[in-house]
């Protein structure tokens, strides 16, 4: 496995902070040798697992795999990661599509030395196991970290979060909107509020001015 920075270096470790360029990294994976530059020009969930062979990342993987035309549909790529070997993540693999006839079709990155986790942040550089290696990234076409989130090894991710907070990081991205709790596409965004002070002054009720719904013209 080899880890560096935009231009080539080797990056030290550190977290991942929203906003940040993530470092590349070129790894084995199910799929062959994948860098994380290869996905430059769309958008890509990549979410990392503690360990094979367990069922809640099972329950995961199918639930994602039976979801992965929505993610397509928003020019979405997925990508998972492992603490354990290509050939344990092989046979894991082979498990799922027959006990739930569903073939994972994203690449699986091989992560034994944890050297991807700790760069990412998602374990600490001291840590021995990789336990708390349960985070998902949500990265631009640009490389950019845009969002995370990290479960604990005994609960399950929700799909319809993950394909929800991506479609709200690109409306936000199209649109100059904000997304409202429990917003869902279709649904109204908010306006971004005047920071204009006559602006405040001139809507008919103060929370005119910060809060006010427009069309979601995604």
């Amino acid at each position: 496995m080899e880890l560096d920075d935009q231009s080539g270096q080797r990056t030290p470790c550190g977290p991942a902070r929203l906003g940040d360029t993530l470092p590349n990294f070129t790894a084995r994976t199910t799929q062959g040798v994948k860098s994380l530059t290869d996905f430059r020009g769309k958008w890509l969930i990549l979410f990392s697992h503690p360990a094979d062979f367990t069922p809640v990342c099972t329950s995961e993987f199918v639930a994602i795999m039976r979801a992965a035309d929505r993610f397509a549909a928003l020019d979405c790529q997925l990508m998972a990661l492992s603490v354990d070997s290509l050939f344990s993540h092989f046979a894991w693999i082979k498990a799922i599509q027959e006990k739930f006839d569903v073939k994972v079709s994203f690449p699986l990155i091989e992560d034994p030395t944890l050297e991807v986790a700790r760069a990412y942040g998602m374990v600490g550089a001291d840590a021995l196991d990789a336990s708390s290696v349960r985070t998902t990234y949500f990265i631009d076409p640009e490389g950019r970290l845009r969002a995370s989130t990290c479960y604990p090894s005994t609960v399950g991710r929700s799909v319809e979060e993950m394909l929800r907070l991506l479609a709200a990081l690109q409306r936000t991205d199209a649109q100059s909107a904000l997304v409202p709790a429990e917003w869902t596409p279709g649904d109204d965004l908010l306006a971004v509020p005047s920071q204009a002070l006559a602006d405040v002054f001139a809507a008919e009720t103060a929370t005119d001015w910060f809060y006010a719904p427009v069309k979601d013209e995604g």
